[in-house]
Order: C-alpha cells, then sequence, then structure tokens
C-alpha cells in the first residue's frame, strides 16, 4: 500500500539539514559508548537512516536531539552485544599480546602516562559512563535520561553519584574541579 507523503515524513533537503546540525554530536555521543571512531560513525549512518525511513513515527513527544540520540544509543548498545564487535575485540587484544613491539609494562606505563579524566571516564562500566556523558559532555537533564534509558530519574542520580565516587578516587584535584561541587 503506498503511502501518499504528508507533513510528518520528511524530503531530502530536511535530512540534510538534521544530519549537518546533529551529525557531529551524535558521532560524539556513539564514540562515547563503542570507542572507536569508524563504528561511531556506521551507527550514526544507521540512526539517520533508521530515522529517515521512519520519520512518520517521530511524535514530537521529544526534542529531536533527544530522539535521534535515542536512536544512537540503542544502535550503540545493538553493537555492543554483537558477535562481530565482540570477535573483534578477541582479534584486537590478542593481536596486543603476540606484537613485537611493546612489552605488556610499556603498553601500561604509555596508557598510564596518557590517562585523563576522559579516559578514566570512558574506564567506568556502561550505566555510569553513559549517565556521565549523557549528562555532562551532552547536556541531557536527568528526566531526558531517564527518557533515553527507560529507567527513572533517580536511578540516573544515583548512577550520577556512583560514578562521580569511582572516579574521585582516580583523578587528581584539578581534574576532579569540574565535578566537585555539582549536586545530581
Amino acid at each position: 500500500m503506498a503511502r501518499d507523503l504528508n507533513e510528518s515524513e520528511i524530503c531530502d533537503e530536511q535530512m540534510e539539514n538534521i544530519m549537518d546540525s546533529c551529525g557531529e554530536e551524535l558521532i560524539r555521543l556513539a564514540y562515547f559508548y563503542v570507542q572507536d571512531w569508524q563504528a561511531a560513525e556506521d551507527i550514526v549512518q544507521e540512526a539517520f537512516l533508521s530515522y529517515y525511513q521512519k520519520s512518520h513515527q517521530f511524535e514530537n513527544r521529544s526534542s529531536l536531539k533527544t530522539y535521534l540520540s535515542k536512536i544512537t544509543i540503542n544502535k550503540c548498545h545493538d553493537h555492543l552485544r554483537s558477535w562481530k564487535n565482540k570477535r573483534a575485540l578477541f582479534t584486537d587484544t590478542i593481536e596486543n599480546l603476540m606484537s613485537g613491539g611493546k612489552s605488556p609494562e610499556e603498553n601500561v606505563e604509555v596508557r598510564a602516562g596518557q590517562a585523563n579524566l576522559t579516559r578514566k571516564v570512558l574506564g567506568l562500566p556502561i550505566k555510569y559512563r553513559e549517565a556521565i556523558l549523557l549528562y555532562y559532555y551532552q547536556e541531557f537533564t536527568t528526566k531526558e535520561i531517564s527518557h533515553l534509558l527507560n529507567c527513572s530519574e533517580n536511578t540516573i542520580k544515583t548512577r550520577l553519584r556512583r560514578a562521580k565516587k569511582l572516579l574521585k578516587d582516580q583523578v587528581d584535584a584539578s581534574e576532579w574541579e569540574g565535578f566537585q561541587d555539582e549536586q545530581a
């Protein structure tokens, strides 16, 4: 059954404008989940394609940014659960162990020397990482995050509190500055 083009469907020019205005931010969001730029770009491309194909389902109950972020987060979760991703992580780990370049100790020293707050945030368990990233980096409210992640606002506040507690022990005072006086 053919659908008539109506106001709720999106034209190519509108889609290009949406991609221009939201694309970079969504790629950063996806990167914080998957920690791979190529995978993040692919995920965002899938999210935009999904939105384009089903734009008539968008009901304006939230902002378009929130809606696209939700699609992106779901695609990230799918990617993280996928066999392809798990196989790639396993292969990379084996290659690092077998590479003749640096010893494991040297690799640890290099990583420790490059560590900063962002790396420590990325090292948090996914439920804490996503709360921190959505709240501090994407600047969503706890209510918006609870909608995005399908959990209560109190759960989000608890995750933020626990994530900050985990980070507090890992970072020096200058890195911790931005989180010290915050109340989630």
